[in-house]
């Protein structure tokens, strides 16, 4: 195990720092002129804020393999008052809040009174839908003003940057579009080519924000219509901090994750189809980042130590596998009353309902993932000497 971790899965802080140090320029090269430009039609249009979010895997120090794909809040500047509504028609099957892969969704609305539809009418015409009668903001247009408005200004951004890197944006129907980063050969010393998701934020404040869906599953017409989902991204990065003082200094906990990410990624592939795609949706990054934080908070940290890392390993897996059994596994933040006083939550998440991330799978899929997780598990060695690979890195792409 620590030698997949060193020789697969570990990356280099010197390549990940320059990765990430190149990828805030660029980016802040390309909202800063976005944001200028969406000045310009007048206070009542859609607009970015100006700023941008770092999140996921890469910004908090347990991203596996390769440094080239990294993701970013962009958040927006919208007319005031529209109101997060949490959705409970979604559909049989799917409990309060609850959208595709179990996510808690809402919707934004407008408010119907107090003359705000005529004075925000060219906001509402070109953002909003009216589903059943109300005005609710469409992830599916905003997202499609996101992606236009980006490649509009991707021009300036491109001969500003042309000595450092060339860039690109390419996007997907109902998905964040994607920044491609190739730096030039004089500019850095890690010339990897990097993937930039873009992602429209909406904030809701205390740096909470909510994010289009992703187009799938049963309720992608839903999610395509009015849909938002949240993001508790810093919330999460805020408890990863706090663990980091309270855990020993050589903790494990961090490594486990990425171990455990590892063996995931390397059972996939002896996996068929269709349980092929329910194994990576069931385990997702996500999943397993929740599992680790409801383990850790269970104490006593100091059994986190370096030393103990096959001990914690088996234990992260274990309790995965209970999660699967009992097919709960809570959402850390939402409804949790438990968290530590030191992790301040927002009163939005204190508020919500509870949300069991595993909610939108059916129990033989839970059944034969915990399964397939222990024999994940008891195999390791031999995954590890059959399916390990060389770090894989993005194909360039072409000039």
């Amino acid at each position: 195990l620590e030698g997949f971790h060193a020789r697969q899965l570990r990356l280099s802080p010197h390549v990940l720092g320059h990765s990430k140090a190149h990828v805030g320029r660029v980016v802040a090269e390309l909202v800063r002129a976005a944001k200028a430009q969406g000045l310009q039609p007048g206070p009542l249009a859609l607009s970015l804020r100006g700023d941008f979010v770092r999140i996921g895997s890469a910004y908090e120090q347990h991203k596996v393999r390769s440094p080239d794909c990294f993701d970013v809040l962009v958040p927006l500047r919208l007319p005031p008052r529209l109101e997060p509504e949490p959705r409970r028609d979604l559909g049989p099957g799917l409990g309060p809040g609850l959208g595709p892969g179990a996510a808690f969704v809402c919707g934004l609305r407008a408010p119907a009174g107090s003359g705000w539809p005529r004075r925000y009418r060219p906001f509402t015409e070109a953002f909003c839908v009216e589903p059943q009668g109300r005005c609710l903001l469409s992830s599916a247009l905003v997202l499609r003003w996101f992606q236009g408005h980006l490649q509009r200004c991707l021009g300036a951004v491109r001969y500003r940057l042309q000595e450092r890197c060339r860039i690109s944006l390419s996007a997907c129907p109902g998905r964040p579009p994607t920044l491609h980063i190739l730096p030039c050969s004089d500019y850095v010393c890690c010339h990897i080519s990097m993937a930039v998701r873009l992602i429209p934020a909406i904030p809701l404040g205390d740096a909470l924000y909510l994010t289009a869906l992703p187009p799938e599953g049963p309720q992608a017409a839903l999610a395509q219509e009015a849909l938002w989902g949240l993001n508790a991204s810093r919330q999460e990065q805020r408890l990863l901090s706090w663990l980091k003082e309270q855990v020993p200094a050589s903790s494990c906990h961090l490594k486990c994750l990425q171990i455990l990410k590892g063996l995931r990624d390397l059972r996939r592939q002896s996996l068929e189809e269709p349980f092929c795609s329910q194994w990576g949706r069931v385990l997702s990054s996500y999943v397993l980042k929740t599992a680790l934080f409801s383990l850790l908070l269970q104490g006593p940290l100091e059994a986190w130590d370096e030393r103990f890392l096959v001990e914690r390993l088996e234990d992260l897996v274990m309790y995965l596998r209970d999660c699967l059994r009992k097919q709960v596994l809570m959402h850390l933040f939402l409804g949790n009353t438990s968290l530590p006083e030191a992790v301040a939550l927002p009163r939005f998440l204190k508020e919500a309902a509870p949300v069991n991330l595993l909610a939108a799978f059916d129990v033989p899929t839970l059944d034969m993932a915990a399964f397939q997780l222990l024999y994940t598990w008891s195999q390791a060695p031999h995954l590890i000497r059959v399916y390990s690979r060389p770090r894989y890195l993005r194909p360039m792409p072409a000039t």
